[in-house]
């Protein structure tokens, strides 16, 4: 399977989930400035994510779907500013590390309240499960080629969605043309 084949698994189940629970539009957002950021972000973090992988999959999934609701936090909040910075996932950890960084990105980044920090954490948690297990069900061998596409789609993913997540949680609301 190539890596796009991947990231339409993880991306359909993820959209379906999200949508059932109100939390994207059928129309998922176009956000060039921070999607053309996925290289740089992914490879910053790829290190990270795949150091904690086969011990928290789930973390290391969630992680980056954090991180892109900080980014799309920044892009509402002054892209004129953060647009500039070098690399904004090396930004956060500068800010915290990397077992806080959900912590950091929901208390500071994201200002939420307990209960929304609860309802959030809850959320970022069962997109993470269900991104790991589909990983599962596809029975790749690790430590392959095709393990680290899927790890990388998925990753890809959980970027992506996380900026939906943010954009519609600030008022962004995708419908259709025509």
């Amino acid at each position: 399977m190539t890596q796009q084949q991947y990231k339409q698994i993880f991306k359909n189940d993820l959209k379906e989930y999200l949508l059932s629970h109100g939390k994207v539009d059928e129309r998922l957002p176009e956000a060039p400035d921070l999607e053309a950021l996925w290289l740089k972000i992914g490879q910053a973090y790829l290190p990270d994510g795949m150091r904690e992988y086969n011990s928290y999959p789930t973390v290391a999934l969630g992680w980056m779907m954090y991180t892109g609701m900080a980014l799309a936090k920044y892009w509402d909040e002054d892209w004129e500013v953060y647009g500039k910075v070098e690399n904004l996932y090396t930004y956060l950890l500068g800010k915290t590390d990397y077992d806080h960084l959900d912590d950091y990105i929901r208390g500071k980044v994201l200002q939420l309240t307990a209960e929304e920090s609860k309802a959030l954490e809850l959320l970022v948690g069962e997109c993470a499960s269900r991104t790991y297990s589909q990983i599962r069900r596809l029975r790749i061998e690790p430590s392959t080629n095709d393990a680290f596409h899927a790890f990388l789609g998925a990753l890809h993913q959980m970027y992506l969605f996380g900026i939906a997540v943010e954009l519609k949680t600030l008022g962004y609301r995708m419908t259709a043309i025509g």
